[in-house]
C-alpha cells in the first residue's frame, strides 16, 4: 500500500473548518493505517499557500502552511476549501489552479471552493454541488457548470465537490472508505464523533435545521408537533387545524417560510426519526417503521432507498458493526500550526 499525498490549498479568508475538518479525517486515517497496516501511513497531508505565507482565516485564525504552492509536487488529492476569500479570488491562485490542479489524481472542493475551480475552467460540463446558499450564484455565474444544490457531496470520476463546511468531512470519509475500507473510515468517524457517513445523496436541508426557519409561532408549533409525534396523523388537513388556518393557507404559508411543502417536511422528519432509532436502539425494523409513522416496513424501506440509497437493515449494519479504536499517538511529521 502506497502513501497518498493530500494537499490543502490555503488563501486569505479561507473557512478554517473547510480545511481542518477534512484534514482531521486524513490525519486520522493516517494514524489508523500506520497502526493497522504495518507502519505504512495511507496519507501524508500538507497545506500550502502562494509563496508559503501564513494566511488568516475568515474566523481570524492564523494558519502557517507547510509549503509554497509554487514549489509543491503534484498531489494525489488536491483539496480546495471555500470561505469568504473565494468571493474576490486572487488571479494568481486561479492561474495556479488552472495549470496545476489537473495534475492531481483527485480534485476536491469544499463549500464555495467550487467557485475557484469554476473560475479556473475545471468544472465545465460537470455536475457539482456547493453550499446551498451559494448554489444559485454559482449556476448564474458559470452556466457551463451543472449545479445541484441538494446533495451534501457529489463524486464525478476524479472530481469531488461538497456542500458547506462540515460536508467536507463526509466527503473525506467517503474517500477514506474507498481507499482503506469501511472499518478504517468507521474508526476515524467514531474518533471524531461524527456519523459514518452521511451518504452523498443525502439532502443538505435537514428537517431539524429547517425547523429553525419559520417565523410565525403557529408554524413553529406545528413543526414541534411533527418532530415530537412522527407516528401521528400528519396530513395537511390535521396540521392546518393545529395552525388555525385553512389547508390551502397553511400549505402556502408553510412552504413560504420553511422552504419546502409540509408533506415533504413530514417525510424528512420521519426519515430522520427512523435513522436515529436505528442508530440508537435495538428496535426491530417493523417496530421502527410503526413508531416513525411509516405504517409498514416496506414503506420505510422505499423511503430509505429513495433518499439514502440504503435499506433500513443496511443502514443499521453500517452504523453498528464492531470497530477498532484509533491509536492516540500523533504522526511524526508536522501539520499546520493554528
Amino acid at each position: 500500500m502506497r502513501t497518498r499525498t493530500v494537499l490543502f490549498v490555503l488563501f486569505p479568508d479561507v473557512q478554517s473548518l473547510d480545511v481542518t475538518g477534512p484534514l482531521e479525517v486524513f490525519v486520522g486515517a493516517e494514524r489508523w493505517s500506520t497502526h493497522h497496516r504495518g507502519g505504512q501511513p495511507a496519507y501524508r497531508a500538507r497545506t500550502a499557500s502562494l509563496g508559503g505565507v501564513p494566511v488568516r482565516t475568515s474566523s481570524g485564525l492564523l494558519i502557517t502552511p507547510d509549503e509554497d504552492l509554487y514549489r509543491s509536487e503534484p498531489p494525489d488529492i488536491l483539496v480546495v476549501p471555500g470561505g469568504a476569500g473565494t468571493r474576490a479570488s486572487d488571479p494568481a491562485l486561479i492561474d495556479w489552479l488552472r495549470t496545476e490542479a489537473p495534475r492531481a489524481s483527485r480534485l476536491v472542493s469544499v463549500c464555495t471552493g467550487a467557485f475557484l475551480l469554476a473560475e479556473a475552467g475545471l468544472l465545465t460540463g460537470r455536475r457539482v454541488t456547493t453550499h446551498w446558499d451559494y448554489a444559485n450564484t454559482l449556476a448564474q455565474r458559470h452556466p457551463e457548470v451543472e449545479v445541484d444544490a441538494e446533495p451534501i457531496f457529489i463524486r464525478d470520476a476524479e472530481l469531488s465537490t461538497s456542500a458547506g463546511v462540515t460536508a467536507g468531512i463526509d466527503l473525506a470519509l467517503d474517500l477514506v472508505e474507498e481507499d482503506l475500507g469501511h472499518d478504517a473510515a468507521l474508526a476515524v468517524a467514531r474518533d471524531l464523533v461524527v456519523f459514518l457517513r452521511r451518504p452523498g445523496n443525502q439532502s443538505q436541508f435537514s428537517a431539524q435545521l429547517a425547523a429553525q426557519v419559520a417565523h410565525r409561532e403557529p408554524l413553529r408549533e406545528v413543526q414541534r408537533w411533527i418532530t415530537e409525534r412522527p407516528d401521528a396523523d400528519l396530513s395537511v388537513d390535521t396540521l392546518a387545524q393545529l395552525a388555525h388556518l385553512s389547508p390551502r393557507q397553511f400549505a402556502r404559508a408553510f412552504t413560504a417560510e420553511v422552504g419546502i411543502p409540509p408533506g415533504r417536511y413530514v417525510d424528512r422528519v420521519r426519515l430522520e426519526a427512523a435513522r436515529r432509532r436505528l442508530e440508537d436502539s435495538t428496535d426491530g425494523i417493523a417496530e421502527t417503521a410503526r413508531a416513525c409513522g411509516y405504517g409498514t416496513p416496506e414503506a420505510m424501506r422505499r423511503a430509505f432507498l429513495r433518499v439514502l440509497a440504503l435499506s433500513p437493515a443496511e443502514y443499521r449494519r453500517r452504523f453498528q458493526p464492531g470497530f477498532t479504536p484509533l491509536p492516540r499517538e500523533r504522526p511524526a511529521h508536522r501539520h499546520p500550526a493554528l
